[in-house]
């Protein structure tokens, strides 16, 4: 079985993350602090290294000022 961080669907995930934060002005470091997370947490999140849980989702997409939902739906049109 592949592993899901691998995948494009994941890949795809990820890309979405990274326009939703560059979108809504945020730096990883501002991202992080209202986390309250380190930095690094956020990049590894967005280079594939760390994966999110759907409450850490949840949390990120609030933060992003996006609609879970619509965010999900979007990347299931992708593929």
């Amino acid at each position: 079985m592949t592993r899901a961080t691998f995948t494009e669907k994941a890949e795809r995930f990820r890309e979405l993350l990274v326009a939703a934060r560059e979108e809504s002005g945020l730096t990883q470091v501002q991202v992080a602090e209202r986390l309250r997370k380190p930095q690094s947490y956020v990049s590894k999140i967005e280079r594939g290294e760390r994966r999110l849980d759907i409450i850490e989702f949840f949390e990120l997409a609030e933060i992003l000022k996006i609609d879970p939902i619509e965010f999900l739906q979007t990347l299931q049109r992708k593929h």
